[in-house]
């Protein structure tokens, strides 16, 4: 299942419902219960719909299977996947927050702050 940003640039991917990893076989964390957490335990959103909700309760990124949300813009090819490194174990997960209300609005965060990447 490949993710897509607001330009309809595909960004990251799934293969098992549960790794999520970017184009490069960079691991950059998982699903689990409705949410999206990184490997250091961080709640990143949620996960409804096919679309990643961030924190404020606006639409990130969205696969192949969204429905409702804001509009979807025509999706890029996507890219080859390079070769996926090792998963790292994964940290004890922090609480979710309190869902916020969802708005109409596509998130103001990129792909590299959703994650909290730091390359």
């Amino acid at each position: 299942m490949t993710f897509y940003n607001n330009n309809g640039t595909p960004v990251f991917y799934t293969d098992d419902n549960e790794h999520i990893f970017d184009f490069t076989g960079r691991t950059l964390g998982y699903f689990y219960s409705g949410s999206i957490f990184n490997y250091n335990g961080n709640h990143l959103g949620w996960f409804e719909n096919g679309w990643l909700i961030d924190h404020y309760g606006n639409y990130a990124f969205f696969n192949e299977d969204a429905s409702g949300g804001p509009m979807k813009p025509m999706k890029s090819m996507k890219p080859m996947k390079g070769m996926k490194e090792m998963k790292p174990m994964k940290n004890m997960k922090e609480m979710k927050p309190m869902k916020p209300m969802k708005s109409w609005n596509w998130s103001k965060l990129n792909f590299k702050d959703y994650f909290r990447l730091r390359y």
